[in-house]
């Protein structure tokens, strides 16, 4: 079983930066596909990045030239750098692990951004 927590997440004001990460413990065999989503009250669930195990990228168009994500394979983290946080960023962020077969969630982390 595997076990995502995340991190980074806090109140900034608009145009500040946050850096998300995600732990994972348990059994860890090979990772797919890392993604970050949002969702903010009264939203759906989007995408916001991905990543995929070849280094592979993508991303919402909303977040595009402001996010990157990346991956640490050796210690099975993700990470996301928001740039230039926007009040319409602010949700609650979560990571989840795709090994295809089974994917895990976090729990999520408060973005707040302040106008």
């Amino acid at each position: 079983q595997v076990q995502l927590v995340e991190s980074g997440g806090g109140l900034v004001q608009a145009g500040g930066s946050l850096r998300l990460s995600c732990t994972a413990s348990g059994s860890i065999f090979s990772i797919r596909r890392m993604n970050w989503y949002r969702q903010a009250p009264g939203k759906q669930r989007e995408l916001v990045a991905r990543i995929a195990s070849g280094g592979g990228t993508n991303y919402a168009d909303s977040v595009k030239g402001r996010f990157t994500i990346s991956r640490d394979d050796a210690k099975n983290m993700l990470y996301l750098q928001m740039n230039n946080l926007k009040p319409e960023d602010a949700a609650v962020y979560y990571c989840m692990y795709d090994f295809g077969l089974d994917q895990f969630w976090g729990q999520g982390t408060q973005v707040t951004v302040s106008s």
